[in-house]
C-alpha cells in the first residue's frame, strides 16, 4: 500500500474512528452493500445484518484529528447496521481509490465480530472457513 507519508501512522490502523465535521458529508450516499447473518454465540437464531461503504469524500484540514496536508487526503465511511448494537466507521487514504479499498477491506473488522458472534452468509453458509 502506498501511502502520503503524514498519513502513514492514520492508515495503519484503517479501523480507527476519527472527529469528523459529519455536515460538510454526505453519509447518506453508499457505493456497496453486503448483507450477511449472524447469531449470538451458543444461539441459534439467526439474523440478518447489513455493511455499508460510503462513496469517498475530500477531507480537508481540520475535519479530522490529524494533519492532511494542502491537497487533504480521502474518506469512506463503513456502516454496519442490524446488530445490537451499531458500528460506524471513518476510513482514510491518500486518494479516493485508496480509500475504497481500505473501506471495502471488511474481512479483518468482521474477524473481530466473531468473539461475540458468529456469521454466515445469507444462504446459510459459514462467512469464514475456520
Amino acid at each position: 500500500m502506498i501511502v502520503l507519508p503524514q498519513l502513514k501512522n492514520h492508515i495503519d490502523n484503517a479501523w480507527k474512528i476519527s472527529a469528523c465535521n459529519w455536515p460538510e458529508m454526505n453519509m447518506t450516499q453508499y457505493i456497496a452493500e453486503r448483507k450477511l447473518l449472524y447469531s449470538l454465540k451458543g444461539s441459534n437464531t439467526r439474523k440478518e445484518f447489513v455493511v455499508r461503504l460510503g462513496a469517498p469524500y475530500l477531507v480537508k484540514e481540520g475535519m479530522v484529528n490529524f494533519p492532511v496536508g494542502k491537497e487533504g487526503c480521502w474518506g469512506c465511511h463503513v456502516e454496519i447496521e442490524g446488530l445490537d448494537e451499531k458500528y460506524l466507521e471513518e476510513v482514510y487514504g491518500a486518494d479516493s481509490l485508496q480509500a475504497v479499498n481500505i473501506a471495502s477491506n471488511v474481512e479483518s473488522f468482521l474477524k473481530r465480530l466473531q468473539k461475540k458472534y458468529d456469521l454466515y452468509w445469507l444462504s446459510g453458509e459459514p462467512y469464514f472457513d475456520d
